[in-house]
């Protein structure tokens, strides 16, 4: 049986992977504190929890993305999937500081392997214009699964199991909200691997991919590679090839200069408006917007670049001019600190948040377009290993910034980043979320200005 545009049938499921990859991911962060009193776990302890799974996801996009290569689309994303859901409903069984921390390692090597699978099943299924919207909407299952999260985690930890259910509480034991919270979203991924593995194939093996889609696909590969000169049939890049690249450099720091903006929005953002803007606990559920704004960020940023190599842009061109606004706007983060009132702050962080996302989605679709895809995914985990670096470094700098009295690196990796950054750490000391919101305001910026210098637009010419 023929589908016409079957292509959206294989980003559908992509875009429901992304959403269970990230409700999986903020299951412990919506539980975190029902999790450290059962488990006796500090402040401390569960820092050094979240590095753990930080520093898993590096090390798996250094490696994940050459399996994805050698495994297939299909049967790389599928183990990464599985490979990550059983981890999840394993974190149930935790019962300290160490068994939790091996279950987010596990959890955090599989979860960072579906991004090169997905932008490999994008440079598979669709034509350079519409590669960034693909990107944008699969992207938007993250933001999706973080506004879900907490519905979710927070209904299956707080329902009386004891009264209603005591068969579960009595096999789980103390904690049975929260492990059963790991459980279910887990076995959630399991259930995704059906239709998947029904559904995905190459476009010229799969049964459902019509005549005309398929001619699609063979015009866009072969006008790409007229004009870029990368070939799909070009041989793929080794290890020495890959870090000795332009290409790769330019993009890994791209990521790692611009992604702690997002970051900082996942991870401190709800932390600023308790303390500088005097949220309670309860009001923070208006972060919502924030997500739904990262949502439209991903889709716009996609459109938008579409439409320019619609009218005849070379992709890689296209998606440096939609960079370029979005490093013009992102300024705007200076007057978030500036303004009083809980409805501009808002406002104004849902506006650095589209650009913030439209930026992501446009320099993701850049390692599409000029690279080859046989080493499409081994090229995208190790560009991505650069968003988690920036992560980690971004951390350790707001953690400083906000900080008003020095006090000794609490984890392994704080000491580390300490021990690199270290004056530059005591020289932010103290100065409030201020300082962030000025640096982020031209970190895009910098990173448009060092891409168009290093002519990334001309790679492959």
């Amino acid at each position: 049986m023929k589908i016409p545009n079957f292509r959206w049938f294989i980003i559908a499921l992509v875009f429901l992977a992304a959403v269970l990859n990230y409700i999986d991911r903020q299951t412990l962060s919506i539980l975190a504190k029902p999790i450290q009193d059962s488990l006796g776990l500090g402040e401390r302890d569960y820092a050094n929890i979240v590095n753990i799974f930080l520093v898993a996801y590096t090390i798996s996009y250094l490696v994940s993305g050459r399996m994805i290569d050698k495994l297939g689309t299909r049967v790389g994303m599928a183990v990464f999937v599985a490979f990550w859901s059983v981890f999840n409903m394993c974190t149930a069984a935790a019962h300290g500081f160490r068994s939790l921390g091996f279950f987010r390692f596990g959890l955090g090597l599989g979860e960072a392997g579906v991004w090169p699978a997905a932008s490999k099943s994008v440079s598979e299924w669709f034509p350079a214009n519409e590669r960034a919207l693909a990107i944008g909407v699969y992207t938007m299952g993250s933001t999706a699964g973080a506004i879900i999260a907490p519905f979710i985690a927070n209904a299956l930890n707080d329902f009386d199991y004891a009264g209603r259910l005591p068969v579960v509480s009595s096999l789980l034991g103390e904690g049975a909200g929260w492990r059963l919270a790991f459980i279910l979203t887990g076995a959630a991924g399991l259930l995704w691997l059906i239709p998947w593995m029904l559904l995905y194939r190459q476009p010229k093996q799969s049964r459902f991919a019509t005549d005309k889609e398929l001619k699609l696909l063979a015009d866009s590969e072969a006008a790409e590679a007229a004009a870029t000169g990368v070939s799909s049939d070009e041989k793929p890049w080794g290890w020495r090839k890959i870090f000795s690249s332009r290409v790769v450099w330019l993009l890994l720091l791209g990521r790692l200069i611009t992604d702690p903006a997002w970051y900082f929005y996942q991870f401190w953002f709800p932390k600023f408006l308790l303390s500088d803007r005097g949220l309670t606990q309860s009001q923070l559920n208006i972060t919502w917007i924030v997500y739904a704004a990262a949502g439209v960020g991903s889709v716009a940023g996609g459109l938008l670049s579409g439409l320019l190599i619609k009218r005849g842009r070379a992709p890689a061109a296209s998606r440096l001019w939609i960079m370029l606004g979005c490093a013009l706007v992102m300024p705007v983060s200076l007057l978030i600190t500036r303004v009083s009132g809980l409805g501009m702050t808002i406002a104004l962080a849902a506006v650095t948040i589209i650009v913030a996302l439209a930026w992501l989605i446009n320099i993701s679709s850049l390692v599409v377009d000029t690279v080859p895809k046989a080493c499409l995914g081994a090229v995208f985990g190790v560009v991505a290993a650069g968003s988690t670096v920036g992560g980690i470094i971004m951390n350790t700098l707001v953690g400083s910034m906000c900080e008003k009295v020095a006090s000794a690196p609490s984890g392994f990796l704080d000491r580390a980043v300490d021990f690199i950054f270290g004056p530059v750490l005591r020289a932010v000391q103290g100065g409030g979320y201020g300082l962030w919101f000025t640096l982020m305001a031209f970190l895009h910026l910098a990173a448009w200005l060092m891409l168009y210098f290093g002519k990334i637009h001309r790679a492959g010419k």
